[in-house]
């Protein structure tokens, strides 16, 4: 790559510093143009604190620039920033999810229709773990995959690892019953600090049953404290005609029809930080997976040394940049997206009703009112 990747970030709290973060971690890839913070305070200490490029007035950003901008503000608003940017004409690529309502589901699929470059940054299918574990479904191994247990993610981001791995497209309908129940758990980490104190805090347990029209079914299973908690794990197992997954065992039939058992084996290293925040002072960074003796994933010449998170949202941005560019594809399609989210509200709305929700039919309820301003905005009105 001849020059660095140049990109602005619109927001200034946790999910954006992951974003300088990487571009810190990665100087020789990645140039932070700058930072729209919302405050004169919280950008001097940003700047202090990180040494990077910080402003409040958004047309400072603009005028340098960047390739694309990440939104990374608050879900309420991560759309409305993205619309913005759009109609200062550049390129953007967004937090998850990409809508948290019906009425901005629709407003997603008019950005859809107007072929703007809109990109939500949804990285979990470029984990490592889950890109060799992808890779390994796609070979057939287990033949035509049936029934998944899945306790990886929550809502949007469990949707596009549900599909991945039942290989099912976005236009699939399904129906979704889901319980939600909450239980009494110790607290261990939080975003910002770890607590030692056995203090306890009601959690809620989300568990539903994902029934596709073709026959395909997902078990979904996520704990609110999952991500950071050392006393919640995550598993899945995807069944298929000939064999299954679970974790990182794999057992299936051969070409004679014998059982065959192998382990998906991930070669890694632990990274000593020092960060202050209890969630960054270590991390596993993963070198390469194998199976069978096969190469499923393997770090890049560029982007290694990261967390499967950061590993991930690296990737991102050399594709968005490229997609901005219009040299690729993006890195994650739209229609993909407003599937995802679509899932994330209908999953919730089964867990407050109690009732079997059927998807699809969510956006043929309450006419989107905002209709008329985004079309105004890519028409140029």
């Amino acid at each position: 790559m001849c020059s660095r990747i140049r990109f602005g970030i619109i927001g200034s709290g946790w999910r954006a510093l992951y974003y300088v973060r990487i571009a810190k971690a990665l100087p020789g890839l990645f140039e932070l143009c700058g930072m729209v913070c919302r405050t004169a305070e919280k950008a001097s200490r940003i700047q202090q604190e990180y040494g990077i490029p910080v402003c409040t007035d958004a047309k400072e950003l603009a005028e340098k620039r960047p390739e694309f901008v990440v939104a990374a503000v608050d879900k309420a608003h991560v759309l409305d920033v993205g619309v913005e940017w759009l109609q200062k004409g550049f390129a953007v690529l967004a937090e998850t999810p990409a809508a948290v309502d019906r009425a901005s589901l629709r407003q997603m699929k008019d950005i859809a229709a107007s072929q703007k470059k809109f990109v939500t940054a949804e990285q979990y299918r470029l984990y490592p773990e889950n890109t060799a574990r992808i890779k390994l479904v796609q070979k057939g191994l287990i033949g035509a995959p049936s029934y998944l247990y899945l306790s990886l993610a929550h809502e949007y981001h469990a949707a596009s690892l549900m599909r991945a791995f039942l290989e099912i497209s976005p236009e699939i309908s399904y129906t979704v019953q889901a319980y939600a129940a909450s239980f009494p758990t110790a607290e261990t980490l939080s975003r910002f600090e770890q607590y030692t104190d056995g203090r306890i805090a009601a959690k809620t347990r989300t568990c539903a049953v994902i029934a596709f029209e073709n026959g395909r079914t997902c078990l979904y299973d996520f704990d609110s404290e999952q991500y950071r908690s050392p006393i919640r794990s995550s598993h899945w197992k995807l069944q298929g005609t000939r064999g299954e997954i679970f974790d990182d065992t794999a057992v299936w039939l051969d070409e004679h029809n014998q059982p065959c058992c192998e382990k998906i084996i991930t070669q890694s290293s632990v990274v000593h930080t020092g960060d202050a925040n209890p969630n960054f002072r270590q991390y596993e960074t993963i070198e390469q997976i194998t199976f069978a003796g096969e190469i499923l994933y393997e770090h890049s010449k560029i982007i290694h040394g990261l967390s499967q998170d950061d590993t991930a949202i690296a990737q991102m941005l050399v594709q968005m940049a490229s997609y901005a560019k219009g040299k690729g594809e993006a890195p994650y399609s739209l229609h993909e997206s407003i599937a995802d989210a679509e899932f994330g509200i209908v999953l919730r709305e089964a867990a407050e009703t109690g009732k079997r929700m059927h998807a699809g039919e969510l956006l043929q309820q309450q006419p989107y009112k905002k209709q008329l301003r985004s079309a105004a905005i890519f028409s140029g009105q």
